[in-house]
């Protein structure tokens, strides 16, 4: 067989879709949302008998798995780590190779009653298929048909799948940091933008809660003895929304209110929840100087702010354009006509693009419905995207 690794490994997986899609419904079955222990545990283990045939698997509490695979200058294989600096330009020299996946899911246990996995006309539906257990099923492909074809990742390759993704990476950004530190690239297996285009550029996320302490009173009797916490924080609704800026990629979005007891009683408490989305890391200080410096209206109310998980915007640098290039010279190599895009949600390619990594990020398989009832995956691109993720670990 003759031609690039990605072309070989397409090759050889257009014959092993059924393979794909039946490990794919098994992982699906298992369900671990982000909030089942059980569930989390029964995937757990299940990786660390998937991956472990290529690295023995390192666990770090409370659920992440680490697999450090060797690189070509390690075993002997083809590959040159020299040439993969020169085309990134990181320029470091003697980085590894980051793969970040997730495990769990947004969905919550007994979800399969009524979203059971099903293969229907060349589409597969099912709980996480899409975002992300497609991408887990891909890069174990990946690596079987690398191995099977005698070739090793370019250069030492860590694989991290963590369990804690979808509620902020509160456990394991500590983790990702640390390994993006001596990381060369990174590649996130999260799903793709539409049509399969990969996502050189996400935007920041922020949660803020805005608390209100006002003084209640009868609503009747005597009002002005009061200090309304719900008058207060519509006031304070009124300047958070007055921070988006749509022409800089900035919105800022209260989602739920609370307040109040009673109708006849003035709110002695009121709080506001805030989304915020920024595509830079200067609007991203703008924003957060605004809302930690929100003063009250009345001043016989007291505001206090407390911010949330968050994660830094990945702007398209240089060196993710380089990445990009290569990423489309593979994938032309494979049919593909691959594209790239921004999005507005977050993921752990924010915090390793914040490193300074190059990094791509919308690996997985194409399809359509992350975190929604349609969620699914297009089976006929399987073979194509693992041929993509083989050629990168080979190849860049």
């Amino acid at each position: 067989m003759t031609g690039s690794v990605a072309r070989q490994v397409r090759d050889r997986l257009e014959r092993r879709r059924d393979e794909m899609v039946e490990l794919l419904g098994e992982l699906v079955s298992i369900e671990s949302g982000s909030d089942d222990p059980e569930g989390l545990a029964a995937m757990a283990v299940r990786l660390e008998e998937l991956f472990g045939e290529f690295a023995p698997p390192t666990r770090h509490p409370p659920g992440h798995l680490l697999f450090v695979l060797p690189g070509a200058a390690d075993t002997g294989h083809a590959g040159s780590a020299q040439e993969a600096t020169a085309r990134t330009g990181r320029g470091k020299g003697g980085g590894h190779t980051l793969v970040i996946g997730h495990y769990d899911t947004v969905w919550p246990r007994g979800t399969l009653r009524r979203m059971p996995f099903r293969v229907d006309d060349g589409v597969l539906t099912g709980p996480g298929c899409f975002d992300m257990k497609g991408g887990l099923v891909l890069l174990y492909f990946a690596l079987r048909e690398l191995r099977a074809l005698g070739r090793a990742p370019v250069r030492q390759t860590r694989i991290l799948l963590t369990c804690d993704e979808e509620i902020g990476s509160v456990t394991s950004r500590d983790l990702i940091a640390d390994l993006a530190g001596a990381a060369e690239v990174a590649y996130v297996l999260e799903s793709p933008l539409p049509g399969g285009a990969l996502k050189t550029a996400r935007k920041g996320v922020a949660k803020y809660t805005v608390r209100v302490q006002g003084r209640a009173a009868h609503a009747g009797i005597e009002p002005e003895k009061g200090a309304s916490a719900i008058v207060e924080v519509a006031h304070q609704i009124c300047q958070l929304h007055a921070l988006t800026d749509l022409e800089r990629g900035t919105t800022v979005n209260v989602g739920v209110v609370r307040g109040g007891t009673r109708p006849n009683v003035v709110a002695a408490e009121a709080e506001a929840q805030v989304d915020v989305r920024v595509a830079t890391r200067a609007e991203s200080e703008r924003v957060h100087v605004a809302i930690t410096g929100l003063r009250p209206v009345n001043p016989q109310t007291v505001v206090s702010v407390t911010s949330g998980p968050s994660r830094p915007p990945m702007e398209r640098t240089d060196g993710i354009a380089r990445l990009f290039a290569r990423a489309r010279e593979i994938a032309g190599d494979v049919g593909m006509d691959l594209g790239e895009g921004a999005t507005g949600g977050g993921s752990d390619a924010n915090l390793v693009a914040e490193a300074g990594v190059p990094t791509l990020d919308g690996l997985g398989p194409e399809g359509a419905g992350a975190h929604a009832d349609h969620e699914q995956v297009l089976i006929e691109s399987l073979p194509r995207r693992a041929a993509l993720l083989a050629g990168l670990l080979a190849e860049v």
